[in-house]
């Protein structure tokens, strides 16, 4: 087992808390399937919604798109309009695991999160256990986000952390491979069965 490890630090979404989009627009959202999945690649994507998580107005990221593609104009307001349906709940498993390490005070942990500040503040009400950690970066009160160096950054300045001595639990493949880079020890996230397994390499928490 590697002893080495001091702080663990996660990502939020999709790996304690569930978030998809596709919890609004679903199969009903669109009166075809395809129409559902051209919104979600090519309007509302993903590279989109990175910007308000890096602190873009979602005002601002909302109006712009609707003057792009304003065939589109409710379903674009929906996306944030909606935001809150897209939260299907804590991953109770994953959640399970940090409270045992954070009832086993063996580790400082973290939370390294691309979010926008606004809408992380209606997680912060709803999740008690994002209350858990050490410290929090937050993407949308940062202006940069994962997988940016100068993000990963400002979590090793802020909380003194040494990257050799810091797991890093991401569920995007991309954030990983960038945490890789800069020194941390990582873990990609699949499930919490997997999870707790390869924790096992760090903690005896997990066993």
């Amino acid at each position: 087992m590697d002893n080495t490890v001091k702080n663990i630090v996660f990502d939020l979404g999709n790996v304690l808390i569930d978030w998809n989009p596709q919890y609004v627009f679903n199969d009903t959202y669109f009166d075809a399937t395809e129409k559902r999945d051209f919104f979600l690649t090519n309007i509302c994507n993903q590279a989109w919604n990175e910007e308000q998580d890096a602190g873009r107005s979602i005002v601002t990221g909302t109006q712009q798109l609707i003057q792009q593609f304003p065939e589109w104009e409710q379903a674009i307001r929906d996306y944030y309009g909606r935001w809150t349906e897209m939260l299907g709940g804590p991953i109770e498993e994953s959640v399970k695991i940090l409270k045992e390490l954070y009832e086993n005070g063996n580790y400082q942990l973290y939370a390294l999160t691309n979010w926008n500040s606004a809408l992380f503040e209606i997680a912060l009400v709803r999740y008690n256990f994002l209350h858990w950690f050490n410290g929090r970066v937050v993407s949308g009160e940062e202006s940069t986000r994962k997988p940016f160096p100068e993000f990963y950054q400002i979590l090793f300045n802020r909380y003194k952390l040494i990257p050799e001595e810091t797991l890093f639990i991401d569920d995007n493949s991309r954030n990983i491979e960038a945490a890789k880079k800069l020194g941390l020890k990582t873990i990609l996230f699949i499930n919490p069965g997997l999870l707790r397994k390869n924790l096992a390499n760090y903690s005896e928490v997990a066993t």
